[in-house]
């Protein structure tokens, strides 16, 4: 079989610009990063976000499991089919984090006939927004160091207290050993303190960059960082010490939306990248209210399964954003399904229609909770070459005579646009007759219900759990917020993404189950609050065989591996 990155490289790019002219952005407003990537400049930017916006189409899927679910596959399959048909789509996605990409998970650029390209670049170090924000992030963490070393007093009035810091550095790489570390060992080196890196996508900036109107409110946001306590007890920010403006500075080409290409010839804009089991898993507002102003459909996707990346799409970058959904597409495959209904991974390729009918249970619990959105729902069928007929119509009869949603066969992977066709005239009819999507759709929580609450109706209405219980130190911190008139924020769950529990072996659609809050986090420039489930880490760790032992340069100096 041929390989994603040889597809890729098969495929005859257009320049960007006449990839821009197609979607309506004049070689003026491009920034050029070579032939086939550009940055769409802040003023380009600004004047698309005074034009019309086209219709919102969410992809997102079932929980993921390694027999894989093609999300973002089909995310690009879909804004291809759509232009196949004439309807204009724009393409919104988040980029890739090398932390995947070396990992467990592999890229994010698609796969098949339904990729974004150049994929190498994409996946790798892109346009370097990512390294961007590793040092705008990083940048602040070096100031407060250098704020503890000298005693420098903070616009509070008083020095920063080092034992009360909590602001980590980050680094875009999964590396367990980074988790806990102690600094300042040495003579002359500072103050010895205890602290630790997360990954780059569970950045505070990251989320920051992808919720910004723009770099105004960027900054405004930075400045709003609280990284610890003075030494009188009160809060300190980003702000409070004098980093936000050197911190903003490092950001300005990361605030600008990334412009690439689908195989196709579709346009794609790729920005941010926060994950959506330890952050609130989209890309970034400006590179989705862009491609609404470019197009009759922006389709873009939300990061894991629906009970993630959907919800958090939904109650956090909606409601911040003013953003309204229009038609939110379930991705599913007979092998995922069979694996959820509890198949082991080397019989996935063995029909059995019991199993498939239990893994079907969690296909449903996703439908069910985008509806209660108020949101019309197709499920996308990404077919793979060992299912059968008989599986395929047993997934297309359950969601006809069960769900009562619309369900197609998507071979896009394959066929590209053409194989995606009848899930992209679904998908606009839906999108057409839903005239007023802001009548229907429904956030799952107003902002004036306490934070604690807030975890328990996500718990119990999108996980099905019996109840929700906050560890200790969960309570003290949901308290301390709520005294701080903090408790309007929306809530991030972090959680494993491969389960509605927080064990992520528990496959299928648990419910009934207690949901544990070990530690509660302010992201006070991001504008929400993070609620750390069992025992997810802001870190991920290399899996036992990397995906890095299998990416190396060809004779020729061509990277291979790279999914």
């Amino acid at each position: 079989m041929t390989s994603d990155i040889e597809i890729a490289r098969a495929a005859t790019l257009c320049p960007i610009t006449d990839i821009a002219a197609r979607a309506g952005l004049p070689a003026e407003a491009l920034e050029p990063h070579g032939r086939h990537i550009a940055k769409v400049s802040a003023a380009a930017v600004a004047e698309l976000a005074a034009r019309p916006r086209g219709k919102l189409v969410l992809v997102t899927a079932i929980n993921p499991t390694p027999a894989g679910e093609g999300k973002t596959t089909t995310t690009i399959g879909l804004g291809d089919a759509l232009n196949r048909i004439g309807r204009r789509a724009v393409i919104a996605l988040r980029e890739p984090s090398l932390g995947p990409v070396f990992g467990r998970k592999g890229g994010a650029t698609g796969g098949g006939q339904s990729q974004v390209v150049p994929m190498e670049r994409i996946n790798l170090h892109f346009t370097g927004d990512f390294h961007a924000i590793t040092s705008a992030h990083n940048l602040l963490a070096a100031m407060i160091d250098n704020a503890v070393h000298f005693a420098l007093p903070t616009a509070t009035g008083a020095p920063l207290d080092a034992r009360h810091i909590v602001w980590r550095r980050v680094m875009d790489m999964n590396d367990r050993a980074l988790r806990q570390v102690v600094t300042g060992i040495g003579a002359g080196n500072g103050q010895v303190r205890e602290t630790g890196f997360d990954i780059t996508v569970a950045s505070e900036v990251m989320a920051i960059l992808c919720l910004a109107d723009d770099m105004s409110d960027l900054a405004a946001r930075l400045a709003r960082i609280r990284i610890g306590r003075d030494t009188a007890g009160r809060f300190v920010t980003a702000g409070d010490i004098g980093a936000a403006g050197a911190m903003a500075a490092l950001l300005v080409d990361a605030m600008q939306p990334n412009l690439v290409q689908t195989i196709h010839g579709s346009a794609a804009l790729v920005h941010g990248g926060p994950f959506a089991n330890i952050a609130h898993g989209c890309n970034s507002v400006v590179a989705t209210r862009s491609a609404l102003a470019l197009g009759e459909f922006c389709v873009t996707e939300a990061g894991f399964g629906a009970d993630l990346g959907a919800e958090k799409f939904c109650n956090i970058k909606c409601v911040s954003a003013g953003l309204t959904p229009a038609v939110a597409v379930v991705v599913a495959t007979v092998r995922a399904l069979k694996y959820h209904g509890g198949a082991a991974l080397a019989d996935l390729g063995t029909p059995d229609a019991a199993v498939l009918a239990r893994g079907l249970e969690n296909l449903t619990r996703h439908v069910e909770n985008l509806g209660a959105f108020g949101l019309p729902v197709v499920v996308a069928l990404n077919a793979f070459g060992g299912d059968t007929d008989g599986e395929h119509a047993q997934v297309l009869a359950h969601c006809r005579d069960v769900l009562g949603v619309p369900a197609h066969l998507c071979r896009h992977w394959a066929d590209g646009p053409a194989g995606a066709e009848d899930l992209a005239r679904t998908v606009a009819a839906l999108a057409d007759a839903n005239s007023d999507p802001a009548a229907r759709f429904q956030p799952l929580y107003p902002a004036a219900m306490p934070l604690a609450e807030k975890m328990a109706v996500i718990a119990r209405r999108i996980y099905r759990a019996a109840d929700v219980v906050l560890s200790p130190a969960a309570a003290r911190q949901v308290k301390l917020l709520e005294e701080q008139g903090l408790g309007a924020l929306p809530v991030c769950m972090a959680k494993t993404p491969y389960s509605f529990t927080a064990d992520e072996k528990q496959r299928g659609a648990v419910s009934g189950h207690v949901l544990p809050i070990r530690e509660v986090r302010l992201s006070a420039g991001a504008g929400f609050v993070v609620a750390l489930c069992g025992d997810i880490s802001t870190m991920p760790g290399l899996p036992r065989a990397p995906a890095a032992l299998g990416i190396h340069l060809d004779a020729g100096g061509r990277i291979e591996g790279l999914s």
